[in-house]
């Protein structure tokens, strides 16, 4: 026989973690079809000596309905990712893609160069390049004895 600890919220968060796409996203209807006015892309995050990389994945989003900002050691990604039209010669079947507003924040650490921060777009994916500051090199000073 082992004890199990008891944790009473515990079915509670497996219920939401397991249900979790449906939550947090507004929908609305078009044309009786349901779909998503809000998504959060996926990012994946990776360092190396000189700089911190972003890559989110934003299939369908035009550089120019993509937002970057840093404030206060804060960088947010925000846009919005546009329901395209149905054509006249197409009819809808299913829409399982997420469409509408989009934010992504990330808190940064104290070694970033803010005003060298790059972003680029290719293939779906945009990749945020952080630089890192180089640490100051300790200066000698010389200290006169009275």
């Amino acid at each position: 026989m082992s004890l199990i600890r008891w944790e009473p919220l515990r079915e509670m968060d497996e219920f939401f973690r397991h249900y979790s796409p449906l939550f947090g996203r507004g929908l609305s209807r078009t044309n009786g079809e349901e779909r998503a006015t809000h998504w959060t892309p996926s990012a994946n995050i990776s360092e190396t000596d000189k700089e911190y990389v972003v890559k989110a994945e934003l299939p369908e989003v035009k550089k120019e309905d993509v937002k970057i900002t840093l404030e206060d050691g804060v960088i947010t990604i925000s846009g919005e990712r546009k329901y395209e039209k149905e054509h006249k010669e197409e009819k809808t079947i299913r829409v399982e893609s997420f469409y509408g507003n989009f934010s992504r924040s990330f808190s940064l650490p104290e070694n970033v160069d803010a005003d060298a921060i790059t972003a680029e777009t290719k293939e779906g994916v945009l990749r945020v390049r952080i630089p890192k500051r180089l640490p100051a090199k300790p200066k000698a000073v010389n200290i006169e004895v009275r």
